[in-house]
């Protein structure tokens, strides 16, 4: 039992720590593997309440939208890293995101760029009910990206984005099934406008953009056929607005709002002794194709419409720029309690030399939110503009 519980806290340690007593509350948060696809390694854009879509484009943006590096100059690179779940785990895990873009194309309507996130645990250890050590593990998870973008227009853009996925979270037999590292392919999909306009002052931007994220197959991290988690396939639709755009001064506003297009759990019997049982009561089998969980997530919810709405999450914030050399972030992410519980206020500071910027971010949990305690997030770009 003990190796159970510490498997299935490893798959549900990033999206959803609160998933084993939900789903006894009947709460219902999403159930997906690979949750750390949707951790926002950018320092700037997690400042800002994790709403990263409305910041100017920079080699970031591969993991928000992709569709923007055609907006960020003719190349760049960026580096990022967290210690990641303080606390938890003797401070032994950490994230780690590199990535990269090039223009290319006569006109420059074009790129392509590569990114990889990875994730290690630490070392855990795995016992059985007598205490006994059976084995020590090294979990790990990683994603290796490619992405091709084009403008459509000096203002628009579109980008698809192709993810290899390794998920090694546990090993061995188990509970008399054969744990194993979990492998799957997805692909993304985004589109990116921007515009500016005098309505205050000059030069005011504005944009938004949606992605479609994570759209692929399911992962077995056992050798029972039927048990397979989605992907966190995922909805963001943002946007931001920069106003006071003077010389020295310069102030942006962002929003985001993301949605998982995976399926809610139903509502399940429960037999004489409380334990759930096969029978659903309300709701949707969740044992459903991929295609049919991305359009049924809208309309899935035992709870009926105000269920729906709980499983979006909100985030926004506010960049202030003084000579784009010195830059202040603020921000706020929420999540309803029954879908996650993460919520946070978000700070960050930012400094840049040249065609170098360096980024911090901190996330601090508010409420009741058992979201890490400590988190620091770290950020560095380099970006070259020659012809933009």
């Amino acid at each position: 039992m003990q190796i159970r519980l510490q498997f299935i806290l490893l798959m549900c340690i990033l999206h959803a720590p609160l998933w084993l007593l939900a789903q006894k509350n009947q709460q219902r948060p999403p159930d997906i593997g690979a949750g750390f696809l949707l951790v926002n390694p950018d320092a700037r854009g997690s400042a800002t309440g994790n709403a990263p879509t409305g910041l100017t484009p920079d080699a970031n943006a591969l993991f928000s939208n992709a569709a923007k590096i055609v907006f960020a100059g003719d190349w760049g690179v960026s580096a990022n890293y967290a210690p990641w779940m303080w606390g938890i785990n003797n401070n032994q895990s950490n994230m780690a995101y590199v990535s990269a873009f090039k223009n290319v194309g006569q006109d420059k309507n074009q790129a392509v760029g590569l990114s990889m996130k990875y994730f290690n645990y630490g070392s855990i250890t795995f016992r059985d009910d007598n205490g006994t050590v059976i084995q020590e593990y090294t979990p790990r998870e990683y994603s290796i990206d490619g992405t091709y973008a084009r403008k459509l227009g000096q203002r628009t853009s579109l980008a698809v984005s192709l993810r290899y996925i390794r998920s090694q979270l546990g090993q061995g037999n188990f509970n008399g099934l054969q744990q194993k590292p979990a492998s799957a392919v997805a692909g993304d999909i985004g589109f990116y406008y921007q515009n500016s306009a005098d309505v205050i002052d000059f030069g005011n931007r504005y944009c938004f953009g949606i992605s479609l994220t994570n759209l692929g197959t399911k992962l077995s991290y056992t050798d029972d056929k039927e048990r397979k988690s989605f992907l966190p396939m995922n909805m963001r639709i943002g946007g931001g607005y920069a106003f006071v755009n003077t010389e020295s001064n310069t102030f942006t506003v962002t929003i985001e709002i993301n949605k998982l297009l995976v399926p809610t759990p139903p509502v399940y019997a429960l037999d004489s002794n409380g334990v759930m049982t096969g029978t659903i009561l309300k709701g949707k089998d969740p044992n459903r194709s991929v295609v049919n969980s991305i359009f049924s997530s809208f309309g899935d919810a035992p709870g009926g419409f105000q269920e729906e709405l709980r499983e979006f999450t909100f985030g926004g914030g506010i960049e202030y720029s003084y000579k784009q050399v010195l830059f202040l972030r603020t921000g706020y992410f929420y999540e309803h309690p029954n879908k996650g519980y993460r919520q946070q206020f978000t700070s960050g500071i930012g400094l840049k030399f040249s065609n170098v910027q360096l980024d911090m971010a901190y996330l601090l949990p508010t409420g009741g939110s058992l979201y890490q305690k400590k988190t620091l997030m770290f950020s560095l770009l380099y970006n070259i503009n020659k012809d933009h």
